[in-house]
């Protein structure tokens, strides 16, 4: 643990709690993309698997249970609540994300650390995460029409990757044999899908002005 890595788990936590914050308060989903949602719960579903079998650490099972429950919570909002379904925008969030699940299995079990089910299903949560974000970015240059809780939830998920990024690099010069190709390379791709919506987050934010992407 160092303070990336902790300022990382946070901001991811702190992306988290701005969408719960959406749906519980506002009673709304809209501009959120129910395909990455539903991603992201495979995503943790097939990286937790050691939850009950492998402890390391009070503090890493907390995040993991957080991290469990509050995705499939919100699938089930978007789905099942009968206020919050009415906002979601099932018309825009057409990206079939189901093609990125497929190839990301396929991958992982190509490349991985060792070839067990549960190290498999690691690298398969790592490369399904590098892009689950797809379905919200083209949800948002299609509607053009993101609120501030949306846009914050968005930018506070993109920086959870950088900080860890900074943490990868701050590990590699302090921890010998610090090397994992798959989770530095699945990073680097998650964190340039965000590239463009980091830019003009910040250029919304330095002139006071409503956040828009481009069609």
């Amino acid at each position: 643990m160092n303070l990336f890595r902790l300022a990382g788990d946070m901001t991811h936590l702190l992306s988290v709690v701005v969408l719960l914050l959406k749906i519980h308060t506002i009673k709304s989903c809209a501009g959120i993309s129910l395909k990455t949602q539903e991603l992201y719960a495979l995503v943790f579903a097939a990286r937790y698997l050691d939850l009950f079998v492998h402890f390391i650490s009070l503090y890493n099972t907390v995040m993991k249970l957080v991290f469990l429950a509050s995705s499939f919570s919100i699938v089930w909002y978007m789905r099942r609540h009968k206020i919050v379904r009415r906002t979601y925008d099932k018309d825009h969030d057409t990206f079939r994300h189901y093609f990125l699940v497929l190839p990301c299995l396929f991958l992982a079990l190509l490349i991985n650390e060792k070839f067990t089910f549960r190290e498999v299903m690691w690298a398969f949560s790592i490369y399904l995460e590098a892009v689950a974000i797809l379905p919200q970015l083209v949800l948002l240059q299609r509607t053009r029409n993101i609120d501030n809780l949306t846009g914050q939830y968005v930018f506070f998920l993109g920086a959870y990757r950088v900080l860890y990024i900074l943490n990868w690099i701050y590990r590699y010069f302090t921890e010998p044999h610090f090397v994992h190709w798959i989770s530095w390379v699945a990073g680097i791709v998650q964190t340039l899908l965000y590239a463009d919506f980091f830019y003009y987050y910040i250029m919304s934010w330095k002139n006071n002005v409503k956040l828009e992407l481009p069609a």
